[in-house]
């Protein structure tokens, strides 16, 4: 009767450190589903075709190698399933838009992202015309007047 109560407790400890052992691995290799939603900034329309590119970040903060690139439906969806838990980094890439860059924390079973992409910019030229500043001339004499000649006397 001991015998048989003694194995018993030792069964239901041994059964309690493997589940314990188990948990302990699915927390380090828990994934994640991952949803995205690429939009236009301007008026919140899917972006179909853009090229989302998933790469994951080690803990010193640098991209490790190897990634995965998933390309928008009409909806301007794309989703995987499968993502280690941690830092990634989301990049999306449209022709027309600006590239879109950011590191996400992923730590739950399901995730949304969703990415608004913007039109690029205008790059700044000083040989075009600025509405609102002083032209570069009256500039360059409001902070270096013209040097006094000898000739003439201070007042």
């Amino acid at each position: 009767m001991k015998r048989s109560v003694f194995l018993l407790g030792l069964g239901v400890v041994l059964l309690g450190m493997a589940s314990g052992a188990s948990f302990a691995q699915d927390d380090e290799d828990a994934t994640a589903a991952i949803k995205f939603v690429v939009l236009r900034d301007n008026n919140g329309k899917p972006v179909r075709n853009a090229g989302v590119v998933m790469h994951p970040v080690n803990k010193k903060g640098r991209q490790e190698r190897g990634g995965l690139e998933l390309k928008t439906d009409a909806e301007g969806r794309a989703s995987f399933d499968g993502v280690p838990y941690g830092k990634l980094r989301v990049q999306v890439l449209a022709p027309g838009f600006q590239t879109f860059g950011e590191d996400y924390d992923i730590n739950k079973p399901q995730m949304e992202i969703t990415v608004k992409l913007k039109r690029p910019q205008g790059q700044y030229s000083i040989y075009e015309d600025h509405p609102g500043e002083k032209p570069a001339e009256k500039k360059d004499e409001q902070q270096n007047p013209p040097p006094q000649s000898s000739d003439q006397k201070p007042n």
